[in-house]
């Protein structure tokens, strides 16, 4: 079932969250023991992150060859195990970096013979050492692009064959939205302008990037709507769980706390205390934003679920 359409089929807002797949040579129990407690609330959709493959360096006798792996494989096998396993729909992540369109289009027909209606076309992040995004040869420079070719794939457009078929894919596709505009963006309207030429080009929804004060997602929306961009609008929200957020979130995220989140921060004696915080701030983010009609409410949870549940249980 699609995105929209669980929107479009729920009378009140709706949760959902985003997994990690995990690290090579770890057991995916561990990844279900974290699944089990949130699925009370009754997700319509589980998101399934993909990781940038990166550089390892293997000592051979003294000489060292530069390698390119991924620590975090497998989100297509975990999107199929998490349907089997709950019977949900899953939204694997769909990145530009590390993929040919080629191979791009192979795992888009594998989310097809699986019965994966949705995906989340995003560019991706840097691979670690590089200062800027770097396109893979034969990939896509832009998240616009993937999503030019998702959409001819549900047109049954392929890359290089006539394939004729009445059976043609026809996913549901998200992008990301930024509220505090994207790092690379010289403007909020300039993001928003390439934003709106991803939905022209067939996304079908957004969902945002954390962000800890709401009136920014609100002012965002009302940016959007303005736009022209009439798709829905989930928030993503994140709680903050270690005194060290204070400066990674926004160093790597570039999104800003409100004073009153970083004080409350700062007083805690130690991490337990921060994650108590984290949680509260995020229920009262929630509850105002549930409380404003948004579709669904989208947590990333990075692999831990008990401050997820205890959000959920305040709010839903």
């Amino acid at each position: 079932m699609k995105v929209t359409q669980h929107i479009q089929a729920a009378k009140e807002t709706q949760f959902s969250f985003e997994v990690i797949p995990p690290v090579k040579g770890k057991n995916i129990e561990e990844l279900y023991s974290n699944i089990d407690p949130l699925m009370e609330f009754n997700p319509p959709f589980i998101d399934v992150t993909t990781s940038r493959e990166e550089y390892v360096f293997i000592d051979r006798d003294g000489l060292f060859d530069k390698k390119v792996t991924r620590m975090r494989p497998g989100t297509l096998g975990i999107c199929a195990a998490i349907m089997h396993k709950y019977n949900v729909d899953t939204i694997p992540h769909v990145l530009c970096g590390g993929f040919t369109r080629e191979e791009t289009e192979y795992l888009l027909v594998d989310c097809q013979y699986l019965g994966i209606d949705n995906v989340m076309a995003l560019r991706g992040d840097a691979m670690k050492g590089q200062k800027y995004f770097e396109p893979t040869q034969g990939g896509h420079t832009y998240a616009s692009e993937l999503v030019s070719q998702i959409a001819d794939l549900n047109q049954g457009n392929y890359l290089h064959d006539v394939v004729e078929t009445n059976n043609t894919p026809d996913f549901c596709i998200g992008v990301a939205g930024y509220p505090e505009k994207h790092m690379e963006a010289p403007s909020l309207r300039t993001d928003l302008k390439w934003l709106k030429h991803k939905v022209d080009l067939g996304a079908d929804y957004i969902v945002t990037q954390m962000f800890f004060d709401n009136q920014k997602f609100f002012e965002f929306t009302r940016q959007c709507r303005e736009a022209g961009i009439a798709v829905p609008i989930i928030p993503g929200i994140k709680p903050i769980a270690v005194k060290k957020h204070l400066q990674l979130l926004p160093q790597v995220f570039r999104t800003d706390l409100p004073e009153a989140l970083i004080e409350a921060v700062e007083a805690c004696k130690d991490n337990a205390a921060v994650r108590q915080v984290g949680i509260e701030w995020a229920i009262e983010q929630s509850r105002e934003l549930k409380a404003a009609g948004v579709p669904v409410l989208h947590y990333y949870s990075m692999g831990k679920s008990d401050n997820i549940k205890a959000i959920a249980q305040a709010v839903f």
